[in-house]
């Protein structure tokens, strides 16, 4: 009697554990999305901004409700709104009433005094504690994300941003193609044990290489600024995916959620870009013209 072969999964996944047909359709999908609202409607890429940013709070705000430190997540999402719209919107005013430096120092302490008395009312006991939950999400997540709305609200504000990305997405994908081919001295084992030197190296060909063309053709400044901001980048960019890689073991989670099919959460792909964002605006803010 012939027995008939083991059923095949619907969906099959790769060796990461990934719905990749998943994966490679959402990435599509929202690479599309960037380009075209950066170059047609920029307005639409801080909406993309806020909701990211607001939905990152959410699943930090979710995750650390798992240890017990419950944040003040309603005054964030507001503030993440705020800081990030509010900024971009300040820099592209005619003519300037306030400026991008204020509405952002002024809706970020807004945010933070919001939720402090927001916890008020649920008394004494873990007072501190949950604001420590509030102020991390607030620095962590719309603080760090508003640089790129600011990069955008800048001259050539498009190119900065569109530069900055690139270099993040290269360098990511640097350290994923010479990580599977060359890893094997691990970068930080106690912390990340896929993360290795090789992985790194590769990760700052490929930036170096994207931010020298960027910064030749694009940003027609001088090929240096290119490698400066591609080293500043890969390196602050492997300090986030540590980063975050810290706060998930400590709160023995693999990923931050689900909602994104594929990839996991949206913390698991801005933690590169959050980190990168304020150092990627420093460095173009003082090395290329119209800042």
């Amino acid at each position: 009697m012939l027995t008939e072969p083991p059923a095949v999964p619907a969906q099959t996944h790769g060796r990461a554990g990934r719905n990749l047909p998943a994966a490679i359709g959402i990435g599509v999908g929202l690479g599309a999305y960037v380009v075209l609202s950066l170059v047609y409607l920029p307005p639409a890429f801080v909406a993309l901004v806020a909701v990211a940013l607001v939905l990152a709070s959410v699943e930090l705000h979710e995750a650390l409700k798992k240890q017990g430190m419950t944040s003040a997540i309603v005054p964030i999402v507001i503030g993440s709104v705020a800081i990030s719209v509010g900024s971009y919107f300040a820099g592209r005013q005619e003519p300037v009433i306030f400026s991008t430096t204020s509405v952002l120092l002024a809706s970020l302490a807004l945010t933070v005094l919001a939720s402090m008395i927001w916890r008020m009312p649920k008394g004494v006991a873990g007072y501190v504690r949950d604001v420590a939950a509030s102020l991390l999400i607030i620095g962590y997540v719309p603080l760090l994300g508003s640089f790129a709305a600011l990069m955008l609200a800048e001259g050539r504000g498009t190119l900065r941003v569109v530069t900055f990305m690139l270099i993040v997405v290269m360098s990511d994908t640097g350290g994923y193609v010479a990580g599977v081919l060359f890893g094997k001295h691990p970068m930080a084992p106690k912390i990340s044990p896929k993360k290795s030197w090789e992985g790194v190296a590769g990760s700052l060909v490929f930036a170096t290489v994207a931010g020298i063309c960027m910064a030749i053709f694009v940003l027609h400044v001088p090929f240096w600024v290119g490698i400066i901001l591609s080293v500043c980048l890969v390196a602050v960019g492997s300090c986030g995916d540590l980063i975050e890689s810290m706060i998930k073991s400590d709160l023995g989670i693999k990923d931050m959620s689900s909602f994104l099919p594929g990839h996991g959460g949206v913390m698991d792909r801005l933690d590169s870009l959050l980190v990168a964002a304020p150092v990627a605006w420093l460095t173009m803010y003082l090395l290329v013209p119209g800042g």
